[in-house]
């Protein structure tokens, strides 16, 4: 009977961190759909869904024939597709905060020598993504267009379907942004140990191929828009071999800093 009291105060030592746990989180998660709810907002009245679907349709207008526009085969798609892409858009420029919340969630829990590795990681991953996404539009893109309409015969009238071309534009992005990631996946796994700087470099030649294949089979079958995407892994990958280096000395716990000094 005595041992009943302590497991109860175990108990109740145990379970008022977990549901302050919980209870952080829940707020963590409704300040990041506040944050994406508002900029949606505010691009609902400007520029607006529409404008947002015409930004991201410019760079196929552009190489269509004069008087060619895209068209609807659903009912509901001129008003669900410009919706997504406003959600879309609302996510991308809110997340900057949403990986905040997430970060100030964890950020307790982490020593200081964890700290100076994942935030790092975070912030250069987020820009990493953004840079993917922004090379895939402004340069990509119009390449790739460039070359469907090229090869496409004279006696055919391209009329594109918005749902159609709102999932390719998505699946380009996505491909060029984690993509784009490659830095960011060499470093944790030399700073975890599961490979080496030396294996890193051993495996150059491999990923130059993995590189073209990926490539190859994400991008459109034209050259430009395969060189596009094989060639910034490539390079991103020696950057990430780099970064490993300093990521690996910088971000050492103490005592194994100390161990290195004295050896």
């Amino acid at each position: 009977m005595s041992d009943s009291p302590n497991k109860q105060d175990e108990l109740a030592g145990t379970e008022q961190p977990f549901v302050a746990h919980l209870v952080e989180l829940r707020d963590r998660l409704i300040k990041a759909i506040v944050a994406v709810a508002a900029v949606a907002a505010v691009l609902f009245l400007y520029p607006g869904p529409g404008a947002l679907y015409d930004i991201l349709a410019a760079p196929l207008i552009a190489t269509l024939p004069k008087g060619a526009t895209l068209i609807a085969t659903s009912v509901i798609s001129p008003f669900l597709v410009p919706l997504k892409i406003l959600l879309m858009s609302a996510f991308l420029v809110a997340l900057p905060v949403v990986l905040y919340q997430g970060w100030a969630f964890v950020a307790p829990g982490l020593y200081s020598h964890e700290k100076k590795l994942v935030l790092p990681l975070v912030v250069s991953s987020t820009l990493l993504f953004f840079i993917g996404v922004a090379f895939c539009y402004f340069f990509v893109f119009g390449q790739v267009f460039k070359f469907i309409q090229g090869f496409a015969p004279k006696s055919i009238t391209a009329a594109p379907d918005i749902e159609a071309y709102l999932s390719f534009v998505l699946t380009m992005f996505m491909a060029f942004g984690l993509s784009f990631e490659v830095p960011i996946v060499v470093v944790v796994l030399a700073r975890l140990g599961f490979v080496t700087i030396e294996k890193l470099k051993a495996f150059r030649g491999y990923f130059i191929v993995l590189a073209f294949i990926i490539a190859a089979v994400i991008t459109p079958p034209d050259v430009v828009s395969q060189l596009a995407l094989a060639i910034p892994m490539c390079l991103l990958y020696e950057v990430g071999i780099w970064a490993a280096r300093i990521f690996i000395k910088t971000t050492q716990p103490p005592a194994e800093a100390a161990s290195a000094s004295d050896n």
